[in-house]
């Protein structure tokens, strides 16, 4: 049976180490139940540019199954049944279904790694679902059919993928440089980082990171920032680390347990404490 993805399901990176985590990933325990995620590193080549290739299957059998993505700021080139495209960052929650069985092969770039291989602003991604000819003209028609035939072969998939991208690599660009600094910063910096910090600490002004954040990103370095919090307050929870909220407020850069609770909440469309309790019951194998 064919299966159906809504949109690309591998969000995983963060603070901790991105091979091993499930960062993007809502209620990951009941995700593991429902599909399986592999990566693979890209060549030494196209590393400036793309964080890793990845592989989501699965067999549902006559089931369905709704994963929700609180996504990364980061473009996907991904093929999955009945669409190859390239995704630009969802500015929210992202469901995607998946039902039957069915493979998706994508491309994850960095922060602003795609913009290189593309006219105009990264911005005007964002939210979309491009098709390749769209992007790349004739040789985006040529790649479509490439990827199609693939069919879920993810070695012929990434293949074609790097021989395209190879071909079409950006020379080097100090001001994309900044962008890589300041997001590996916003990684692994201090709770509590600020725009102002990260822009004084890499020699350029707040507008300055603004307007790179915007054309290179697609959002703003204060979206990231936040977005690289809440994804590390969603892993603590539903590993069952952080059972004292108000530590974790603390620990991540909140002064105050109820600024965190309205930001998780808007992000992760419920309360810490109810996400909690969903991942709980999870790990213990009660899928509610």
């Amino acid at each position: 049976m064919a299966g159906r993805a809504g949109g690309v399901l591998e969000e995983c990176d963060g603070m901790a180490d991105p091979a091993e985590g499930t960062h993007g990933i809502l209620e990951p325990g009941v995700a593991r139940a429902h599909f399986e995620l592999t990566r693979r590193a890209p060549d030494p080549a196209l590393r400036d540019h793309v964080d890793r290739h990845w592989i989501v299957s699965w067999d549902l059998g006559e089931r369905s199954f709704t994963q929700v993505i609180l996504p990364h700021p980061c473009v996907n080139l991904a093929s999955e049944p009945g669409l190859i495209a390239v995704y630009g960052i969802p500015t929210s929650r992202a469901p995607h279904e998946i039902s039957g069985s069915g493979v998706v092969v994508g491309t994850k770039f960095h922060p602003g790694g795609f913009a290189g291989f593309i006219d105009g602003p990264a911005s005007a991604l964002n939210d979309r679902k491009v098709p390749l000819p769209e992007l790349f003209g004739d040789a985006g028609i040529s790649l479509e059919l490439e990827l199609a035939s693939c069919a879920g072969d993810a070695d012929r998939h990434i293949a074609a993928v790097e021989s395209f991208l190879a071909e079409r690599l950006p020379p080097p660009d100090p001001r994309y440089e900044i962008v890589r600094a300041v997001t590996r910063d916003m990684l692994h910096g201090a709770p509590g980082t600020t725009v102002a910090a990260l822009a004084e600490r890499h020699a350029v002004s707040a507008r300055t990171l603004q307007r790179l954040f915007r054309e290179y990103v697609g959002v703003g370095p204060k979206w990231v920032l936040k977005r690289y919090r809440m994804h590390e307050a969603a892993e603590r929870i539903a590993s069952g680390e952080a059972a004292d909220h108000a530590a974790l407020a603390a620990d991540l850069g909140y002064f105050d347990q109820s600024h965190f609770i309205r930001d998780f909440s808007d992000q992760i469309g419920v309360s810490p404490g109810e996400y909690a309790r969903a991942c709980a019951a999870a790990r213990e194998g009660v899928v509610a």
